[in-house]
């Protein structure tokens, strides 16, 4: 069995779970938070979350954990069978975590939790994230998915992270950042229907309040 370390208000967390509820895969959610004891460094070594434990042992890093979980059971597929119709979708992968998800997430503090961050964050922000956002709209298609014809691990990237960046960009600046992507709204709209998606964000919002009350 496998078994997911983690908590359901991590996107990177969920972008693993929704993988292995796609591949309907059987696995154990082991509900933990970013640690520094010793035991959790013997399996995530930065003691981050997600952690993936496989009957041959643990790892940590959510790119490398869908990777294993493509090649543990292919079907059905969540990259292409084409070798450069894949790496566009592992592409697509380290253009939303690097360039939209990890910028924004130095504004979450005062997006999400009550907190502030400083003007000179937000100046410096901004403009990263136009320039994810733009490099996206060289990328994606969106017809009908990210990537072209099929689901793929770039869809479940996109569907959990970029409603955060939505909202990022509405709350610290007042704008829709993410504007300039045609069609984005109808295909999360469409692609939030899959039943592994529903299943994720429901859990996602069943533990937001418990979340947040641990946090004051």
């Amino acid at each position: 069995m496998l078994k997911l370390y983690g908590f359901p208000v991590s996107n990177y967390y969920n972008v693993v779970k929704a993988a292995l509820l796609e591949k309907g895969m059987a696995f154990e959610e082991v509900q933990t938070q970013a640690s520094g004891a010793p035991e959790y460094l013997a399996i995530s070594p930065m003691g981050k979350v997600p952690c993936l434990e496989t009957p041959q042992g643990a790892f940590s890093e959510s790119q490398v954990m869908l990777d294993y979980l493509e090649e543990a059971q292919p079907e059905p597929r969540l990259y292409p069978a084409d070798a450069f119709a894949r790496a566009k979708v592992r592409e697509l992968l380290r253009v939303l975590e690097l360039y939209l998800e990890l910028p924004a997430r130095r504004l979450y503090p005062e997006a999400f939790f009550g907190g502030s961050v400083s003007e000179q964050t937000k100046a410096e922000v901004r403009p990263a994230l136009e320039k994810g956002v733009a490099a996206l709209g060289r990328l994606a298609r969106f017809s009908p998915y990210i990537a072209g014809d099929s689901y793929t691990a770039a869809d479940i990237a996109a569907a959990i992270h970029l409603p955060l960046v939505r909202d990022v960009g509405k709350r610290i600046y007042g704008e829709e950042l993410l504007a300039p992507l045609p069609g984005l709204r109808d295909y999360l709209q469409r692609i939030r229907e899959r039943p592994a998606l529903q299943r994720v964000f429901a859990d996602y919002k069943a533990s937001l309040e418990s979340f947040m009350q641990s946090r004051r």
